[in-house]
């Protein structure tokens, strides 16, 4: 399916007690950390009717929104002002001294966007960030424009309400870990100095740019190198030294992270050493209090893939969001679902104990089969067994682009085992996907039509 890019399997990286999955050889920082029990995978995560533009994928990742839908808010935006009404009036405040959120980089994400203005800061980058906390200004030119740009500058610091807390903190850390010499190493580094410099802002966002990999994502001679090699190395090993250097911080148990993407990449590669534009990718969660291990299946590829097919997602996108705020955040349900919008499935990737509760949002059927078919590759007519809760459920059937092409059910059923026909002569030969929807459970199953 790809041979210009597969990678060979002794170049793998093996897993603690797993043998059906391992990781990219660049991946060593995030293999030690799973052996270490502090990283979840969580594998085929997307959206039905995926997306397959940056911005508007992106869009739908950072509102929470479903692909025919446009949100104005960003999903944390909407959880930030649930727990902190009427934001940005009347804060910061004594209670509330600190940015409610923080982003590095040029612009504050939409999925920070509020009702009425942007909960969090912007740090532009390490650089701004250093001239910041050393009370440096960057040099200008000895122009009349230099004179204003000097001007707007120290309008600009001065109007920074937050910068005063954010350089006291960080002035209380001195020393710390080594990062590697990346600009996502260096951005963790300044994540975990503020955390340690007590900074009471709940949530931070950095970014690593450059997996839109069309081509060059591997070396025509050496499958194990290229550009997809060296991001994920910059990934694994800007994490590794952040883990470390929190624990060396004694602050290691008041962190959990994860990766998000807006999708993954196709099955087969491309004619460049490359691949485009894909469905479901797996998400790492990481930290002391996850729940280390593999959550999903291994994706399944078709015997013979072609550029249309696509991995199917198993784990809506919102799933893991509303897991991470029951989990981590402790909300309660009515706000988890201002937040999210929708009843989703909660995973079990944050260790229980953090809240001390069961949140009522909870699948505690993860381990059941939920829906299946027989025979299975299916030529013409299928038998499609499910249970029922006594609540309504919805089961679709998707593509390998992660369209809907035909709903087999969308009623209220009674608890138990039940079984329709349907007849599959319709659809064109592939891989689809069987979703079933009850409430918080989401299940997906691999359907082949010969």
């Amino acid at each position: 399916a790809r041979p210009d890019v597969i990678l060979p399997e002794s170049s793998l990286l093996n897993l603690d007690g797993v043998q059906d999955a391992k990781l990219h050889p660049s991946l060593g920082g995030f293999q030690s950390l799973y052996d270490e029990g502090e990283l979840a995978i969580v594998q085929n995560v997307g959206y039905p009717e995926q997306n397959f533009s940056h911005f508007r994928s992106t869009d739908i990742w950072m509102t929470g929104a479903d692909t025919n839908e446009l949100l104005a808010t960003g999903w944390l935006g909407r959880y930030l002002n649930n727990q902190y009404p009427n934001y940005p009036a009347a804060y910061p405040n004594e209670d509330v001294p600190d940015p409610l959120a923080i982003e590095l980089g040029y612009n504050l994400s939409v999925a920070f966007q509020g009702p009425v203005s942007g909960m969090g800061m912007v740090v532009g980058d390490p650089e701004w960030f250093y001239r910041l906390v050393n009370n440096i200004d960057a040099p200008v030119p000895d122009t009349q424009a230099g004179d204003k740009l000097r001007y707007v500058r120290l309008v600009t610091k001065q109007s920074q309400v937050y910068g005063e807390v954010i350089k006291n903190a960080a002035s209380k850390i001195t020393q710390q870990g080594g990062y590697p010499d990346t600009e996502l190493g260096e951005q963790l580094k300044i994540v975990a100095r503020l955390i340690a410099g007590g900074l009471q802002t709940r949530l931070y966002m950095v970014s690593l740019h450059g997996f839109d990999t069309h081509d060059s994502q591997v070396l025509n001679s050496d499958h194990t190198k290229g550009e997809h090699a060296n991001l994920l190395a910059t990934l694994g090993d800007a994490v590794r030294a952040f883990r470390s250097d929190l624990k060396g911080l004694q602050i290691e148990d008041r962190v959990v992270g994860a990766t998000v993407s807006e999708f993954g990449r196709r099955i087969i590669s491309n004619a460049s050493l490359g691949t485009d534009h894909g469905a479901a990718a797996p998400m790492f969660i990481f930290g002391k209090h996850v729940e280390g291990g593999i959550l999903g299946k291994n994706p399944v590829i078709p015997e013979t893939p072609d550029v249309e097919d696509n991995l199917g997602w198993e784990y809506d996108f919102r799933s893991v969001y509303a897991s991470l705020l029951s989990g981590w955040f402790c909300t309660d349900s009515s706000t988890l679902q201002e937040t999210i919008n929708k009843p989703h499935e909660i995973l079990p990737i944050i260790n229980p104990s953090v809240c001390g509760t069961t949140s009522s949002y909870e699948n505690l059927y993860a381990a059941e089969s939920w829906v299946r078919n027989y025979p299975n590759p299916v030529t013409d007519v299928t038998t499609i067994e499910f249970k029922g809760t006594g609540k309504p459920i919805r089961i679709d059937v998707i593509n390998a682009q992660g369209q809907i092409v035909e709903t087999i059910i969308r009623a209220k059923v009674g608890a138990g085992t039940h079984q329709i026909t349907w007849d599959a002569s319709r659809l064109t030969s592939g891989m689809y996907y069987l979703n079933y929807h009850n409430g918080a459970i989401h299940q997906s199953n691999a359907l082949m039509k010969h």
